[in-house]
């Protein structure tokens, strides 16, 4: 592949990546745990694994192509963020608390970024702009690997860099860390009750 279609996905991706939205609020939330953080990072990039599969196969396709499907998918993100929301505002992790099974950790966070409507978007609309089929360029299917892989890449480096980031700083401040995770908890929520409220009314 060209260099260039490849740097112009990875700024597009980065600024996406870094926009703050579920996947930060589930790994803000993990990282007060400390030692969660790599298995809460794992089970988000796991999710944008099988986006990136489902892509390669050409199921994004016809995902896109049917609004029902895309909408059923939706919900289902949007009523699991709901629950998850719900259930850190309920128990706040702080630093000295358990960080649960780590299976669980891992499987929470495949199915917020699998389920995450942001990554949908991802896949179905932004991704395919930066795929040429002009030429003589890999296939499409391998593009869209590698571009998943980068996508992939970016979230694990910026995720990582957040949940250790919000682990030194809240460590030794249990109030601060409940407070962060509530927050986090309300943003789960809340991005997950207004997603239900455009899809559902």
């Amino acid at each position: 592949m060209d260099i260039g279609p490849l740097l112009s996905f990875l700024a597009v991706d980065l600024l996406l990546v870094c926009v703050p939205g579920a996947d930060w609020a589930y790994v803000i939330a993990a990282g007060v745990r400390g030692r969660s953080v790599g298995r809460a990072v794992a089970g988000l990039v796991a999710g944008y694994a099988l986006h990136t599969v489902l892509a390669v196969a050409g199921l994004a396709v016809l995902v896109a192509g049917s609004p029902r499907l895309l909408t059923a998918l939706t919900v289902a993100g949007a009523a699991y963020l709901v629950w998850l929301g719900w259930g850190v505002l309920r128990r706040p992790a702080t630093p000295e608390a358990d960080g649960g099974a780590r299976g669980s950790l891992f499987l929470r966070g495949a199915a917020i970024s699998g389920l995450n409507p942001k990554g949908l978007l991802l896949y179905l609309s932004v991704l395919p702009q930066f795929l040429v089929t002009r030429g003589s360029h890999p296939p499409v299917a391998v593009q869209t690997a590698v571009l998943g892989v980068l996508h992939m890449a970016c979230c694990a480096a910026v995720y990582l860099a957040v949940g250790t980031l919000s682990h030194t700083l809240l460590a030794a401040r249990p109030r601060a860390a409940r407070a962060v995770t509530r927050t986090s908890g309300a943003a789960m929520l809340g991005i997950g009750a207004v997603l239900l409220a455009q899809h559902t009314l």
